[in-house]
């Protein structure tokens, strides 16, 4: 078993709260987690982000979300959010915070957009992870079943328990994981679980999710049912892998969509690995930031907004790890023929790419041998990115235009030609304009 298999596959049930890690390095006991350490003080620091600033509309007055049952409710919610409809994808297992709610006939709905996703079982809560200035990611849940009362969204860090663990490297993260479900929707635990991200074979993904779309190749895990004998565990496929409609399997009509796309569920794999580095790199940044002038404050010297010591070091290390998921090192090939997914969720999804004026943009789709044309994460638009610490935007940028620039880039980067780099370093010196800056040029804008 090689080392992306030892941090990708753990053995056991576990859960997803919102069915979005990584494997974790070991961490020292510590009487708290990190993130309750100043200067994040997580569970005690206000938030501030696009559910508070929606609450405090719904508080004025000003906005009503609350339809005539959960179905409509959902809808409102994802269009006051900017969460496309067509970007839902199904999970069939219990591995959520409602469990007992989700079945193969009652798959969770999640819903997505480039900073915000939305998680809804019929009659139950509705779960949203929204990024924060301050805190990285922030977890809420919200009953939208019938009440006179305004929709209340309420903090939840009980999410943390599973959300900020060894799984997640000890740091508010999501997780998408692929489990071995029986026909009751429980993972079978001793089959074991994968965390998957855009590394993984598709040999290895969508255990316990629906799939609807085509792809050639051997299998994946998706649209298929564990069954245990006691003595091994076998799949029953309710479908090869080239399903477009889930009205044979259970009633879709309590849904938004008929679909779980195939092509959804590949970005979502790919932003939430994404979503997950700029957290952390910016919260463990911003504590060790802190660590440096409190050191400097009790030794009598003058405080420091320069990096040096352990502070570099974390930097620079968050900025590598960052830079190579932004430019899809280890992403897995596609299996010959590509993938075909829904027109409507790759419509909803490039609604608002930022082509350059070659008309060449980051969400533009390859499909056929990689996910994405330009093998650099959109990600670098999101709210998650334009916060990251300063010292930690400007290493990223350095790091990423030696790649784009270089004559013959280091190992990592050797799966991106020329012509790709040096189109990806135009696209973004036109639509990237603090990455112009940092290169000490003009961005040339977008038509």
């Amino acid at each position: 078993m090689n080392h992306v298999e030892l941090q990708r596959r753990w053995f056991g049930a576990g859960a997803i709260c919102l069915a979005l890690g990584l494997g974790a390095l070991p961490v020292a006991p510590q009487s708290q987690p990190e993130y309750e350490s100043p200067p994040i003080r997580y569970s005690a620091t206000a938030a501030s982000n696009q559910v508070t600033a929606l609450q405090a509309r719904i508080d004025r007055g000003e906005l009503n979300l609350r339809g005539a049952g959960d179905r409509e409710t959902l809808a409102r919610c994802l269009e006051a959010f900017g969460i496309p409809v067509d970007s839902q994808v199904l999970v069939f297992s219990k591995t959520s915070l409602q469990r007992q709610r989700i079945s193969p006939q009652t798959p969770r709905a999640i819903y997505f957009s480039d900073d915000t996703y939305l998680g809804w079982v019929p009659g139950g809560l509705f779960e949203v992870t929204v990024s924060d200035p301050e805190l990285g990611l922030v977890f809420y849940s919200v009953d939208p079943r019938p009440s006179g009362a305004p929709l209340a969204f309420t903090r939840d860090n009980d999410c943390l328990s599973c959300h900020a663990g060894p799984l997640t490297r000890g740091w508010p993260a999501l997780m998408v994981r692929s489990v071995y479900p029986d026909a009751l929707g429980e993972p079978v635990s001793r089959a074991g679980s994968f965390l998957t991200g855009h590394d993984s074979p598709l040999s290895e993904r969508w255990g316990g999710w629906y799939v609807t779309g085509h792809h050639g190749g051997p299998p994946h895990l998706g649209n298929a049912i564990a069954r245990d004998s006691g003595q091994d565990v076998t799949l029953e496929r309710r479908a090869d892998g080239t399903l477009a409609s889930l009205a044979r399997l259970f009633p879709v009509e309590r849904y938004l969509t008929g679909e779980s796309d195939v092509v959804a569920l590949m970005v979502l794999e790919h932003q939430v690995g994404m979503h997950n580095r700029l957290v952390e790199g910016a919260l463990r940044v911003r504590k060790w930031l802190h660590y440096q002038q409190s050191l400097q404050k009790e030794m009598g010297q003058p405080l420091s907004e320069e990096p040096t010591g352990t502070a570099l070091r974390v930097i620079q290390n968050e900025a590598q790890r960052i830079v190579e998921h932004l430019l899809f090192v280890g992403e897995a090939a596609l299996p010959e023929g590509g993938v075909q997914g829904s027109d409507r969720f790759q419509a909803a999804f490039r609604q608002n790419r930022r082509p350059d004026p070659a008309g060449r943009s980051l969400k533009d789709f390859d499909l056929q041998t990689r996910l994405f044309t330009h093998r650099c994460s959109y990600l670098i638009y999101s709210d998650a990115f334009d916060w990251l610490p300063p010292a930690l935007r400007a290493e990223v940028y350095r790091r990423l235009d030696a790649v784009l620039v270089a004559a013959t880039p280091a190992k990592p980067f050797q799966h991106l030609p020329v012509e790709e780099r040096h189109a990806i370093r135009e696209i973004l010196l036109a639509t990237k304009p603090d990455f112009a800056a940092s290169r000490g040029l003009i961005a040339t804008g977008a038509p």
